[in-house]
């Protein structure tokens, strides 16, 4: 079963009008008990600058034939970052990709540069949060993903369902917040994939927390930030992130964490790369 998306259109809109107050966008409020949170429907059209009909046929999913000019209105209107922006434009035009797309190979020259950082966790990640290549430090950080049925090899999953992943993460509900707004965002750019809505499917059947996050309909790509990891064999690690995109392939992208210069968890990094060169943790297939 693929993604609605005309339903993900209108929950869309809806999610970000209900974050709006009158008074923040110099609208007048009468007063009054308002049957829904946030601006009404008129009220967004006419920020907007377009008809009530046409707001409504767009947040209805009556059609997916909008102009550029139209949906920049409501993205300014809606105040709409970046990322909410692109994700608006790919609900709200025709899809014509395939219903599932082709299995992801990760090609040689990037297995050698993931190779390469052989100092700092780093792994690949694909659709759907797929992790589809690693070093033996991201193995030995976040789990031994060679001893894992492919299908398994699944950050969100791993994250929302597997206990050890769970305990993982310092903060382990802002994780699945994350997930839940990456997936999200991925699931837009692949509405017809079955995979995407058999996952979603899965963890909103089976994690009560992946489920309120997802009703929260949050829209996020990670593209840096810091997770602080406590890790059963040497303690708190506080390590950033830089995700690396293909050009050629945006699919894909390269995750590698890094560390502060003399800093605890840069000693807990050595130790974590020694455990692993130890044995203790296995290296990734070929």
């Amino acid at each position: 079963m693929a993604l609605d998306r005309r339903a993900e259109l209108g929950e869309f809109l809806r999610s970000r009008r209900a974050r709006l107050r009158p008074e923040e966008t110099g609208l007048p409020d009468y007063g009054g008990r308002r049957r829904v949170p946030g601006l009404r429907r008129e009220e967004l059209a006419r920020l907007a600058g377009v008809s009530v009909d046409h707001y409504v046929r767009l947040e209805q999913g009556r059609t997916l034939h909008f102009s550029e000019t139209v949906l920049d209105a409501v993205a300014r209107a809606l105040r709409l970052d970046p990322v909410e922006r692109e994700h608006l434009f790919r609900l709200a035009r025709p899809w014509n990709g395939g219903e599932a797309p082709e299995p992801q190979r990760v090609r040689p020259g990037l297995r050698r540069l993931l190779d390469s950082a052989a100092d700092v966790p780093a792994y690949i990640v694909g659709r759907n949060t797929d992790v589809l290549a690693w070093n033996p430090l991201a193995a030995a950080l976040i789990t031994d993903f060679g001893a894992l049925p492919p299908r398994q090899r699944n950050l969100a999953r791993l994250v929302c369902l597997d206990e050890g992943v769970r305990h993982l993460y310092a903060d382990w509900p802002g994780k699945v917040e994350d997930v839940a707004a990456y997936l999200r965002l991925d699931a837009g750019r692949h509405p017809g994939d079955p995979a995407t809505a058999a996952l979603l499917a899965e963890l909103e059947a089976a994690s009560p927390e992946f489920r309120a996050a997802w009703a929260r309909h949050r829209i996020r790509d990670k593209t840096h930030g810091r997770y602080v990891y406590r890790h059963p064999a040497v303690g708190e690690l506080d390590l950033g992130f830089e995700t690396l995109r293909l050009p050629d392939d945006p699919d894909q992208a390269l995750v590698a964490h890094t560390v502060e210069e003399g800093s605890p968890s840069q000693t807990a990094l050595r130790l974590l790369a020694a455990w692993a060169r130890d044995g203790k943790a296995a290296t990734r297939p070929s």
